[in-house]
Order: structure tokens, then sequence, then C-alpha cells
């Protein structure tokens, strides 16, 4: 099969169309024909070295994690796929990953595709979902009357978040950059503000919860808009690097878990229509380093897709 793999820590010049064998899928395990795989700004970031010493992959190694795609072969444990079904999820992270014409994934990582969506739509939700789901559900636990900030509102994650925040009744504000103010507030965003005109720490207080996807100083900025007793949910982001200036607020990492049964409540969300998948911008497998640069530029839409077929 044919795969993008990593070589090296160089940045792109690291990256090598392959021939390699299709992976053989273990007891528990599904093998998928990929159909859909992302592209993210973290996996340009790994090209340049992010992530060593946490993470240690073998090289060569195949990025990327959420993929949507078709059953090929299933292994001699797995009781609620059989191969023609079209799923979508998550591959783990210890083994090669999706932007590859086959990923062999647990089969405890895969569900059904929602019904009505293309491969590209399927392949755009499971990290992102997952995501969102770990912040605000999970560890937030935000309802109605709660007054939450998103950051990076128009990234894969945000967009995720600011509908699920407004689906849970939240008052939502987000950041974005000038070019997806009228996108962020379509996906329902009560207030977008413009990161590259103001400050958003001048513009709103008393919010009970930070959803951090930037990290830095950008934290450190956001205790100013919280009330007494408020959090920052964050994901895997860079931390600040100066002390809290506040000690009446909450920081919450947000760990993402993986599996059929959050996969289900993400398809349950996009049949109510309380989510939809956004898909900015779409590249064909063979043009992946250029969908690589774009999403790299830290201004992409919603999710880079790879359309692997």
């Amino acid at each position: 099969m044919k795969a993008l793999t990593l070589t090296g820590y160089d940045g792109l010049a690291s990256m090598r169309f392959a021939d390699v064998a299709v992976p053989e899928p273990g007891p528990n395990d599904v093998l998928v024909k990929v159909r859909a795989a992302s592209v993210n700004p973290v996996d340009g970031k790994i090209t340049n070295g992010y992530m060593r010493g946490r993470v240690d992959f073998a090289l060569p190694h195949v990025l990327r994690r959420d993929f949507s795609g078709l059953v090929a072969k299933v292994g001699t444990a797995v009781s609620n796929l059989v191969p023609g079904d079209e799923v979508f999820g998550v591959a783990d992270q210890a083994r090669w990953g999706t932007q590859a014409e086959y990923v062999a994934v647990p089969a405890a990582t895969v569900a059904h595709m929602p019904a009505g969506l293309s491969d590209l739509e399927a392949g755009s939700l499971p990290v992102a979902g997952l995501s969102a789901l770990a912040g605000l559900v999970t560890v937030a636990q935000i309802g109605r009357g709660d007054r939450v900030l998103i950051h990076a509102g128009a990234g894969g994650v945000g967009a995720f978040a600011v509908q699920l925040a407004k689906h849970l009744g939240a008052t939502v504000a987000a950041t974005a950059g000038t070019a997806n103010i009228d996108f962020v507030r379509s996906l329902g965003a009560d207030r977008v503000i413009d990161y590259g005109k103001t400050d958003f720490a001048d513009e709103i207080k008393d919010y009970d919860f930070v959803f951090d996807l930037i990290g830095g100083e950008v934290r450190y900025r956001s205790f100013r808009v919280l009330k007494p007793g408020g959090a920052i949910v964050h994901l895997s982001v860079p931390p600040m690097t100066q002390a809290p200036p506040r000690d009446d607020v909450t920081v919450m990492p947000a760990p993402v878990k993986y599996d059929t049964h959050l996969l289900d409540q993400i398809s349950a969300l996009v049949a109510c229509k309380a989510v939809k998948p956004v898909v900015g911008a779409v590249f064909p497998f063979a043009d992946a380093l250029e969908a690589y640069k774009h999403v790299m530029t830290g201004h992409s839409r919603g999710r880079t897709m790879l359309d692997m077929a």
C-alpha cells in the first residue's frame, strides 16, 4: 500500500511517500481501507521534532489518527463490526496512523459512520469531536446559563466546541481572525472577538469557563475574563511561562478518551443537527504535502482533509 511516512525531524523534507506492507489486524483490531484522513497543525509541528521525548516514534512512522473508511478485515475477537461496514474512528498513537491506504486500529475506537455524511465529513469528526466533549462535557460540565470563551473558534476543535457549547445552552464567546469572524458567528457564537484587532481580555468579563486551545500567553490573559471560581480547561497546549495571576481560578487539563461509545455520542449530535462537520480544505492524497503547508500557516478553517479515494 502507499503511505506518507515520517523519516526524520527536518520538517517536510522528512516526509516521504513509500510502498509498505498492509498491516495485519490483531485479535481485537479491524483493518480499515481509509477513505478520508485529516491533517492537523500538530502534524506539521511533529515533523520539526515537536513531542520528541514525550512520544518517540519508531521511524519511519505514519502520522495522524482520525479517519473514515471501509472495514476490510476484522480480528478474531471482534464481534460488533464486519467487513464492508462504513466506519469512522481514531487510530492508536503507538502504531502507524491513517495517512495511508489501510490502517489497523482497535475495534474499541471505531464506530459506524454517522448517517448522511460523506467520507470527508465523517473523517473530520473523531479527534475534534472527542476533544470538545472532553473539555466541555467531561471536565467543565457546562450547562444552560454558563458563559464560555472558546479560543481559536474557527479551528478544527474550536468549530466543534462552539456548536457543542451552544447546544448545551451556554452563552458562547470565541476568538478568531478577521477572515473567520462571520464564519464563527454562523456556528452559533454569541460574540466573536477579532484577536488581530483587540485584546479579548478587554472585551468580556465574568465568564464561567475558558476553553483554551492555544496556551502560553493566551492562557495567562484568559484569567482576566473569568469570574471568581471560574475555570480554564485546556488540551495539550503550551503552558504559561509566568505564575498564575489569580488563585481563585482553577486550571484543569482535559484528557481525551477514544472509544466507540463517545463516537456514538458524536453521531447522535450530528443526527439531531446540534453539530455539523466543518471541512475547510480538501487535498488528494497525492498532494498531502500541500495539505501540510496549508495547516502550518496557522490559519486553516475547520478540518483539513485528505481524500484517499
